[in-house]
């Protein structure tokens, strides 16, 4: 059986997803090496799997998906249940509750610190601090209510750990690399949650491919 395949370049949050997921789970796969800068994902061949052009794109047999969420969901409902609450309805609920909060709450927040303070430096540009200071306090006030969860439960949607709180890492691992990396430092619940995901050897062995320059030096 051909292991399963992931379209995309390995420093995309979105990518890590899928990567994090498969890692966790065990799942034998293949990363496709694609370029952004040659336009690999706007080429006829990937529109053709995923007609917005975007990445990552995950082949498992005969099925293909595109959207990184809807991917780590396949992966885990197909090779390691638990992660999404296993065969409890209870509990496969609230890693969903969670699973929403981070991609509408936590996610744009920090993505957008992550773009400012990384990303526009790193193309030659200068941070949009007005942005940066709107996210950052957009940011703080969703880490606040992670503060508050985490004293109820040892991870976000119960005592063990979920893709709930997966789906955090890659927009996580940019984002402790910047100065608004204290905002984490301040919240002793948040921090501990957070140096344990990132211990994770999962977590570690995708991190290898998420360098902190998005693998492009700073141009002049």
């Amino acid at each position: 059986m051909a292991p399963v395949k992931v379209y995309g370049w390995a420093v995309s949050p979105f990518v890590a997803r899928a990567l994090l997921c498969l890692e966790e789970a065990g799942v034998e796969y293949e990363l496709v090496p694609m370029s952004r800068a040659a336009g690999d994902h706007r080429r006829p061949e990937h529109l053709a799997r995923n007609p917005f052009g975007q990445v990552p794109v995950l082949e498992d047999g005969g099925l293909t998906l595109f959207e990184s969420r809807a991917i780590a969901r396949h992966v885990l409902r197909k090779y390691k249940p638990e992660l999404l609450g296993g065969g409890d309805l209870a509990a496969s609920a609230t890693v969903d509750v969670w699973l929403e909060v981070e991609a509408h709450q936590h996610h744009p927040a920090a993505g957008a610190v992550v773009k400012e303070c990384v990303v526009s430096p790193l193309l030659g540009g200068a941070p949009d601090q007005a942005v940066v200071g709107e996210n950052v306090e957009k940011l703080r006030k969703v880490l606040e209510v992670y503060e508050a969860r985490l004293g109820q439960s040892r991870y976000l949607a119960g005592d063990l750990v979920s893709l709930a709180d997966l789906s955090h890492f890659p927009i996580m691992r940019y984002f402790m690399d910047t100065e608004h990396a204290a905002l984490v430092e301040a919240l002793p619940r948040v921090k501990a949650w957070w140096e344990e995901l990132a211990a994770r050897p999962a977590a570690r062995k995708v991190a290898e491919l998420m360098p902190p320059n998005f693998g492009f030096s700073k141009k002049p």
